[in-house]
């Protein structure tokens, strides 16, 4: 029996936060980031703005341009995610 898996329907707000807080720390305007992860601007900035999830890949790429795991994102996003809970 297989089971079927569909993509949330809520983009992630937590990522959003915590991309926008890596990027600027590391001085990177939007433009920077999308071109190091080889991403337009416009997918970058949906993501940042929570209006799309990415994919797996998109995800990697991104940690890549950042200088850092997808470990180290994992919990840049966990962190995000209790300031948002938790202000």
């Amino acid at each position: 029996m297989f089971m079927a898996v569909s993509a949330p329907a809520v983009a992630d707000m937590s990522l959003a936060l915590a991309l926008r807080q890596l990027r600027h720390k590391r001085g990177y305007t939007q433009e920077d980031l999308a071109y190091r992860a080889g991403l337009t601007v416009a997918a970058l900035a949906r993501i940042e703005r929570g209006q799309a999830n990415p994919t797996w890949t998109t995800v990697r790429r991104i940690a890549d341009a950042l200088d850092m795991g997808v470990q180290a994102l994992g919990r840049a996003v966990e962190r995000a995610d209790a300031e948002r809970r938790d202000p």
